[in-house]
């Protein structure tokens, strides 16, 4: 399976925004975007104006780099996006929240979207009792996730849902239950469920061209 290596910290600076790549690492003083905020390689002589086509590939790279997803099943999700009713930006963004991966780091059990892939891949989650290893699952209304035997008792899971419910960063989509071992899916996201600004407008029109 194709994934992105490399440091996470490079693609904030290249975006020139926080996408909290590294959990909560990205919180704390030992950030690296907090102390190099300028985008990785020489400095330029002079900062050069961006253009149109600049624009709209920074946005579809941010968006891409938030949710860990390659250039293939990214212009998967936005031509299936694309055949949706309502608009094409908004449903985009909604696919990319549905996947099983971005769920359980709204649901507060992975620190950060690459660790909850972790968790999938090496066959610890669960969903409607039955194990799913592929990341881009997509979940649905009334789906249960839950954790494998291994998972239940890991004091990292376990740190990570305390922090998530303390900060108030659990998704009002995701029914989280008191042991924090398991949820559910009682609604759809929405638009306004995406915390990271995102102009997905532009990413329409550069794949409208």
């Amino acid at each position: 399976m194709a994934r992105a290596i490399g440091p996470a910290c490079k693609l904030c600076r290249r975006e020139g925004l926080k996408l909290f790549l590294k959990g909560q690492k990205c919180m704390t003083d030992k950030c690296v975007f907090n102390k190099r905020k300028n985008p990785p390689g020489p400095p330029p002589k002079r900062k050069p104006k961006a253009s149109g086509y600049a624009t709209q590939l920074r946005e579809k790279q941010k968006v891409k780099r938030v949710y860990g997803v390659l250039e293939r099943p990214f212009r998967n999700y936005f031509d299936k996006a694309n055949r949706m009713q309502g608009i094409t930006g908004e449903n985009l963004l909604m696919l990319l929240e549905r996947r099983l991966d971005n769920s359980l780091y709204r649901m507060g059990v992975a620190s950060s979207r690459s660790q909850a892939r972790n968790f999938i891949t090496h066959g610890h989650i669960l969903v409607n009792d039955r194990r799913v290893d592929i990341p881009s699952f997509k979940v649905s209304i009334g789906d249960k996730i839950s954790l494998g035997a291994k998972l239940q008792g890991n004091k990292v899971v376990g740190d990570n849902v305390e922090m998530a419910k303390n900060a108030g960063l659990i998704a009002d989509w995701i029914e989280l239950n008191e042991d924090g071992k398991s949820a559910k899916i009682v609604k759809m996201p929405v638009r306004e469920n995406v915390d990271i600004p995102i102009k997905e407008n532009v990413i329409v029109e550069l794949y409208s061209k």
